[in-house]
């Protein structure tokens, strides 16, 4: 399998020559995370809120807006700069979703009941609604490390090795453990 990271430059040097305000650097960093983050957003703005907007324009609106703001972000590893991005664009889609939903042809504004209903993406949509909200509780109980990791592989598809040299564990195996670990502990979260 070909590695995600197809650039032999850290993740966190990029980052720092960004701050630093290294132009190309800043150009290295989109074009690397561009076909991650849109790989795993695509199909998670549903189609009846695609009207302007794609799925594609809100995966690089996100991603110029996480590297404009980049020294808001302190980046210890490259699954923490991936979770960050994931968190900026699942709120793009629900912003994009409401945006949508409030703009009835009646007129007729929605309330934030009607609009949470409506966001439904792909994941739900097979796992359901109230397995979706139990896995993001059940991530969101985890350790930075261990939540970037099982985000990387159930998510992003990320083989051990990659996992590995994302979150600094010495190994493939060290990372298969710690997602593992991290499922068992979340399942017992989730009850």
């Amino acid at each position: 399998m070909e590695s995600k990271k197809a650039d032999a430059e850290s993740t966190a040097t990029l980052l720092f020559k960004v701050k630093a305000g290294d132009e190309q650097a800043k150009s290295r960093l989109f074009k690397q995370f561009l076909p991650i983050i849109s790989e795993w957003a695509h199909g998670r703005l549903p189609q009846y809120a695609r009207d302007l907007s794609e799925t594609a324009d809100i995966v690089q609106k996100s991603l110029l807006s996480a590297l404009q703001h980049i020294d808001d972000f302190e980046a210890l590893r490259e699954g923490a700069f991936l979770a960050y991005l994931r968190q900026i664009v699942l709120n793009n889609i629900r912003m994009e979703i409401r945006r949508v939903t409030r703009k009835n042809t009646h007129g007729h504004v929605l309330n934030d009941i009607e609009v949470a209903d409506s966001e439904v993406s792909i994941m739900q949509q097979v796992i359901g609604d109230e397995a979706m909200q139990r896995y993001e509780k059940g991530l969101m109980s985890l350790k930075d490390k261990a939540r970037e990791a099982v985000m990387l592989r159930v998510e992003f598809g990320y083989s051990f090795a990659e996992i590995a040299m994302a979150v600094e564990m010495n190994s493939a195996n060290a990372a298969r453990m710690l997602v593992s670990r991290s499922l068992h502990e979340m399942t017992r979260f989730m009850g």
